[in-house]
């Protein structure tokens, strides 16, 4: 495709050199450039990518892009424009010919919730015998790929390839989760989203975001438009406290799930056990009788939303409750890991106050005995969420041990002493180690009781400073059930 035909839509400042030449793929890391590619010099928090502009060259760079005006006489084409994120979306966007204009897309946002909701959506589409595509934080999967996800969403030429390989493998529907980083770098601008989903939203990130006005104000794009043009379906929770903000943008496409029954989409009545949940949800469609193994009120909301999505692309209730019943479980959500012990073992990804607050209350709910707590709190990420997840652990459970999650940069000790300042009077021990903080913990439970392992759920590794080991709470839990329950036979 030639660099005048890439450029349609974008918003730029100079133009100098040829533009007629051709372009054969697009790269805003240096390392990935190859003869022909377009290379964009994005600004980072920690790099800026002019600096490796001559390196781009030196590998074949065609032509380059940047906010900034040409810094030395070049022989080949460079871009100035107003934001080169914004840039990098529109121009990937062109260069895939635009697949998500071909797409029925989902895009579900939210604090919590969201990669479980995913997964709902796409069995409910693979019950109703359509293939779809499902992009999110665990793992990317579609017509002839499969990998794990390096972060929630890709980079906007990541994407647009994506779904331009689910586009051509005929394939018609695609969900993903849409976190709020990558709205705010402009990663899905160009993306068109048929149906938008809103989760919740609760304090998260704000070491990026600043506040919680700039958090919210971020994802409210998804629903606003980002390529100016609004989803046709907005699913919104209708508990949550920025429902009214966002169902004010258009109430006339606005489909509702909460646990209210004045909501479109609500749980009439539930069931939890150790085998799961069963439900009868009140839609616009009719009644549906649910039954899952997923565990939790969280996870009524979460069916909820999902119901939601399926009615939005009207799809039969009988496809729908199919699409919930298959799908057995999310990997590192609620998990349970069961190896013959006397008592409930569960890893779950909660790593932010509200979410640990929701999964110690949905165990509480089918626990017998003693709520036991492993966790602790990233490093070089919000810190302001540290005491207040301290205070729920000390609410919610019975005993918890502090330890280390991914510190990264930051020393574990100063981390789990902001926890701390949460939970005065709160029953707990610091065991630096995971692995001996999971021991400890499986070693103190008692027939009867529930142990939660949270903040990892699905992740293998363990950052410390720049690298990252292997380590997987699931994996070293039935390790250590197993040692445990050899031992006591």
């Amino acid at each position: 495709m030639k660099l005048e035909e890439l450029l349609k839509g974008c918003s730029t400042r100079a133009v100098i050199g040829n533009l007629g030449i051709e372009i054969l793929g697009l790269a805003y890391d240096s390392r990935q450039v190859r003869p022909g590619y377009v290379f964009f010099a994005i600004r980072g928090t920690r790099l800026d990518g002019n600096q490796f502009v001559p390196k781009a060259i030196a590998k074949g760079a065609a032509a380059i892009v940047s906010a900034s005006p040409a810094m030395f006489s070049l022989s080949m084409p460079w871009i100035q424009v107003d934001d080169e994120r914004a840039a990098l979306a529109a121009i990937a966007g062109n260069f895939y010919h635009h697949p998500t204009e071909q797409l029925h897309l989902i895009g579900i946002t939210g604090t919590n919730g969201k990669t479980t909701t995913t997964y709902l959506v796409e069995s409910i589409l693979k019950a109703a015998d359509v293939p779809a595509a499902a992009f999110g934080t665990i793992e990317y999967r579609g017509p002839g790929f499969s990998f794990p996800a390096e972060r929630t969403t890709a980079e906007a030429p990541e994407l647009e390839k994506l779904f331009r390989q689910v586009v051509d493998a005929g394939w018609k529907y695609a969900v993903m989760e849409v976190s709020s980083h990558a709205i705010a770098m402009k990663r899905v601008q160009a993306l068109l989203f048929e149906i938008a989903v809103f989760t919740n939203l609760s304090r998260d990130h704000l070491d990026f975001h600043g506040d919680m006005e700039s958090y919210f104000g971020t994802k409210k794009q998804l629903f606003e438009g980002l390529n100016g043009v609004r989803p046709r379906v907005m699913v919104l929770n209708s508990d949550d406290p920025r429902y009214e903000e966002l169902r004010s943008i258009d109430p006339s496409r606005v489909l509702t799930y909460g646990m209210q029954v004045t909501s479109d989409i609500c749980s009439l009545r539930h069931r939890f056990g150790w085998d799961g949940t069963e439900a009868l949800y009140k839609t616009p469609s009719g009644e549906l009788e649910v039954r899952t193994s997923l565990m939790g009120k969280p996870n009524l909301l979460n069916i909820g939303a999902a119901i939601g999505v399926g009615i939005a692309l009207g799809l039969p209730l009988n496809a729908i409750g199919r699409g919930i019943e298959q799908l057995r479980s999310v990997s590192g959500r609620f998990e349970p890991i069961n190896e013959g012990q006397p008592f409930r073992v569960i890893v779950d990804y909660a790593h932010t106050d509200d979410a640990l607050e929701k999964l110690l209350r949905s165990a509480r709910d089918i626990t017998t005995g003693k709520l036991i707590l492993v966790f602790g709190c990233g490093g070089e990420r919000d810190r302001t969420k540290r005491p207040a997840m301290g205070k729920v652990a000390a609410l919610e459970s019975d005993y918890s041990i502090l330890t280390s999650d991914n510190p990264r940069g930051e020393d574990p000790t100063e981390i789990i002493q902001e926890i701390e300042k949460g939970m005065p009077g709160g029953r707990h021990d610091v065991i630096m180690d995971r692995r001996e903080a999971i021991r400890a913990a499986l070693l103190e439970a008692k027939e009867g009781d529930t142990v939660v392992i949270a903040g990892k759920g699905h992740e293998t590794y363990q950052t410390i400073g720049t690298t990252s080991h292997p380590f997987d709470d699931r994996v070293v839990a039935r390790e250590l059930l197993h040692e445990l329950v050899v031992g006591r036979n």
